[in-house]
């Protein structure tokens, strides 16, 4: 059978180690699949539990790091050089960008038939100044016009690819969207929603926010902050902000609250306007309990927080970036542009006011989600381009 080696960033709580563990574990027995990826940094959870609980055992590369670090790249190029002398894959996916860099130049040079990269989003903007992002699409470029195939997760995105970024032509950028096992997502809520609720000592009047993802600076919390403030001036409410994950911008999430009058916690049983939980593995335990999901972030690919929201039947409110138009369905959610801060602000508020209403509505995503985001659509797109690529080159 055809062998594939599959290589991610680091194995950190996010939807990429569940697409690459379902992946991983579904397309067999057609394909056998050696995972392999980096370990968690500080402030991230492991996310080793996904794959392992589904039978895998994935390999840590432990000189891969999200950062650039020209000893540590050679490092983890040199390990990859070694599995794929060993493992001799047919084809090699990486998924992700710093696995992309090194995984394919390790493939490149090892000449491996088939390369594939996924973009599971970008650092084109919103992430580092013009010279290093000028650095990044040249690698890019050059990786690409190497590469079998380009994967993106979104039209949109595939679009900003091509036509803005001019990472590979069209005909090479093949568009698999995400998929995830939601069902879990659909049941217990009932149970969910009281186990959470008691928890965090919510009375059913409150209307509880939640923010789910890494706390780095292209989530841009500040916003976040700046729209509980917003309901809070108006007398919106009774509303509790929860900010779920963890990562470096703890901090600072921590000033923008003291900076605009909001208290904080991260203890439960506290009364706070806003609270911190850091990582919760049950997502949909908490999906459960929350009310209304947020995402403000500068830049995204495709955001799970708003696929796992929609399968739990919440209401989102977002700002306008990445492939979020691809993802959200339209009763189920408010867009705003990412520079348009006061809209943001006028849409929370307006779901808030209209929470009944728009609650109702968000029950139709439910269905929706599962079937255009679940795990099996996604195995059976990523075979298809697999068996046409081999075939290509003669197996």
């Amino acid at each position: 059978m055809p062998k594939v080696l599959r290589i991610i960033n680091r194995f950190n709580i996010g939807g990429i180690t569940y697409n690459v563990s379902y992946l991983s574990k579904f397309l067999e027995p057609t394909y056998e699949t050696l995972l392999v990826g980096g370990p968690e940094e500080a402030g991230e959870d492991s996310s080793l539990y996904i794959p392992e609980s589904l039978g895998l055992k994935p390999q840590v590369l432990t000189q891969f790091r999200r950062s650039i670090n020209l000893r540590a790249d050679y490092q983890a190029y040199r390990e990859i050089r070694k599995l794929i002398r060993e493992f001799k894959p047919d084809i090699v996916h990486t998924h992700a960008s710093k696995a992309g860099a090194v995984g394919r130049l390790a493939a490149i040079h090892a000449g491996v038939p088939v390369i594939v990269h996924t973009f599971h989003g970008h650092v084109f903007h919103s992430y580092f100044g013009k010279l290093k992002t000028a650095f990044y699409l040249f690698i890019e470029r050059w990786l690409a016009k190497r590469s079998s195939a380009i994967v993106a997760i979104s039209q949109k995105q595939k679009q900003e690819l091509t036509e803005v970024f001019h990472i590979a032509p069209s005909a090479k950028m093949h568009v698999i969207p995400l998929g995830f096992d939601l069902a879990r997502f659909a049941q217990n809520q009932a149970e969910n929603r009281r186990s959470f609720r008691s928890m965090y000592h919510l009375e059913e009047k409150d209307i509880a926010i939640g923010i789910i993802g890494r706390l780095a600076p292209v989530k841009n919390h500040r916003l976040f902050v700046q729209a509980i403030a917003h309901l809070k001036r108006e007398g919106i409410g009774p509303v509790k902000a929860f900010v779920i994950g963890d990562g470096e911008t703890r901090q600072q999430i921590v000033d923008y609250c003291q900076e605009a009058g909001i208290s904080w916690s991260d203890r439960p049983e506290e009364k706070a306007d806003l609270l911190f939980t850091s990582w919760i593995k049950k997502v949909e335990w908490a999906l459960h309990g929350l009310d209304l999901i947020t995402l403000t972030s500068l830049n995204e690919g495709t955001p799970v927080s708003i696929i796992e929201a929609q399968a739990a039947g919440k209401f989102v409110v977002a700002t306008n970036v990445g492939g979020i138009g691809d993802v959200l369905h339209p009763s189920c959610g408010l867009l705003s542009e990412v520079t348009d801060e006061t809209a943001f602000f006028t849409n929370l508020a307006q779901a808030c006011r209209h929470f009944d209403e728009y609650s109702s509505q968000a029950e139709s995503g439910t269905d929706w989600a599962l079937s255009k985001f679940g795990y099996r659509r996604l195995v059976g797109d990523m075979a298809a381009l697999y068996d046409k690529l081999l075939k290509q080159h003669g197996f």
